[in-house]
């Protein structure tokens, strides 16, 4: 496959992991129509093994939209997603056990402890009693939350919730992670200790998914990323291949960061 910037700005084949990464995760042509309007327009990429791979669109170019289809929380209009080989739309339940979300909207049991929420969602996953408890802990400590377990979480700052969210998804030991906008309305120091940990899960060898708004986030960990616009990705590449672009039909100019090709590739129009 040809390394060109001009062959891979442009949704078409499923695009491969660049660095010799078995696959992980492999979406294929995914299509939602919502009657006339067409949300996501043939979208297809694959994801690495222990890669981290950053979608990035304005609002309504089609990411929740085709987030949800690949975990299973809607269904395609055609299309399909394979993680680890395993067809979402075909086995589901498979699927969903090497499955993790991080979602946009904090998800916790307010009147419940810190240690309490997570044993709850580990019943959910099928855990034993033992089995939970002792995942519990261990990803209060890898959160750095441990000291506070016995804590209501509803006097949790903003940016301790989202750890704790974190630690939810990652309670049944899943292979695939997809995280929404995981840092929205987090202060500096945990949005930092956010990164580290997704860094180890990295280093850990977790698949990840990531949607951002916020570029420095993508430049910091993403292996490759997508952008999206009216359905479709428009750019998909490593950071330095992005920054190198030149496609004369979108009058993209040399961008000095990822903002300002964000920016030049979908337009300064605010999307509500």
């Amino acid at each position: 496959m040809s390394e060109s910037l001009s062959e891979i700005t442009r949704t078409g084949p499923i695009h491969l992991p660049k660095d010799g990464r078995e696959t992980a995760v492999e979406v294929q042509h995914l299509v939602k129509t919502f009657g006339k309007y067409e949300a996501v327009r043939d979208i297809s990429y694959t994801i690495g093994k222990g890669e981290i791979f950053g979608l990035l669109g304005p609002n309504g170019a089609g990411k929740s939209t085709t987030i949800n289809m690949m975990c299973g929380y809607l269904e395609p209009t055609s299309g399909d997603t394979l993680i680890n080989g395993h067809s979402i739309k075909r086995e589901p339940r498979t699927v969903k056990r090497s499955l993790g979300v991080v979602p946009q909207e904090i998800a916790l049991y307010n009147d419940l402890n810190a240690l309490e929420n997570l044993e709850f969602f580990g019943e959910m996953y099928g855990l034993s009693s033992k089995e939970r408890k002792e995942r519990a802990q261990e990803l209060l400590h890898f959160v750095r939350l441990y000291d506070r377990r016995k804590d209501a979480v509803k006097k949790f700052s903003g940016g301790m919730q989202r750890r704790i969210n974190m630690a939810i998804a990652l309670m049944h030991r899943p292979a695939f992670l997809m995280m929404d906008e995981p840092t929205v309305g987090v202060d500096p120091q945990s949005r930092e200790y956010i990164f580290e940990t997704i860094e180890q899960l990295r280093d850990q060898g977790t698949t990840i998914l990531y949607t951002t708004h916020y570029m420095e986030e993508a430049e910091r960990l993403c292996n490759r990323i997508a952008i999206v616009d009216e359905g479709q990705i428009i750019a998909l590449g490593t950071l330095e291949q992005l920054l190198a672009m030149r496609d004369q039909q979108r009058e993209v100019q040399r961008p000095h960061g990822l903002q300002e090709l964000f920016i030049q590739l979908t337009g300064k129009t605010l999307r509500d």
